[in-house]
């Protein structure tokens, strides 16, 4: 069985945060005054002020100390938004080389494809293609389409005779089931 500070030397050991976004990463300071906590700009502002209260009290160990973390925690912010702007300026770059071959690519289409439209011969306005009569009896191999056939003429329709009115329902027509419209509630 494992003693307890073994365990609790693991667990600390193990839960270290490793790199990540630093300016966003939560510090827990411990300076002269107690603990200090929050992202490096939040104890920076903190240890300013800390600082700034020890000269107008007049204790310059005090100051010098809070002086010296909040330059610390500059420092770290300082390497951070380095970092930060290093890798964002080689995002750009990548996605500026992307750009510059999808162009490229582009380009090489459009040139194939009018490389292609200029190697067919254009059809001049005017000239159509003449329609090939076959000899009677003998078959094109073609299908007849629908479009093709000529359609029957269509028949007049005759003209609509009007209602009968129901002798019951005084003037009303009667309703298409054969029964009588419900009438209306008032």
């Amino acid at each position: 069985m494992r003693s307890s500070k073994s365990r609790s030397r693991n667990k600390n050991r193990n839960n270290r945060p490793s790199g990540g976004n630093i300016i966003n990463r939560v510090f827990d300071s411990q300076g002269p005054d107690g603990k200090v906590r929050g992202t490096p700009q939040q104890i920076i502002e903190k240890y300013n002020q800390l600082h700034r209260d020890a000269v107008l009290s007049g204790d310059r160990v005090d100051a010098e100390n809070f002086a010296q973390h909040a330059e610390h925690y500059t420092r770290l912010l300082a390497e951070a938004q380095r970092e930060v702007d290093a890798k964002r300026e080689e995002q750009e770059e990548q996605n500026r080389q992307r750009q510059a071959e999808r162009d490229r690519e582009r380009n090489e289409r459009m040139k194939a494809q009018e490389a292609t439209a200029n190697e067919q011969p254009a059809v001049q306005p005017g000239t159509e293609q003449p329609d090939v009569v076959m000899p009677e009896g003998q078959d094109s191999g073609l299908v007849e389409t629908p479009e093709e056939k000529p359609k029957p003429p269509r028949k007049p329709r005759a003209p609509r005779k009007p209602r009968q009115q129901d002798p019951d329902s005084g003037g009303g027509g009667a309703a298409p089931d054969g029964g009588s419209a419900p009438e209306a509630a008032e």
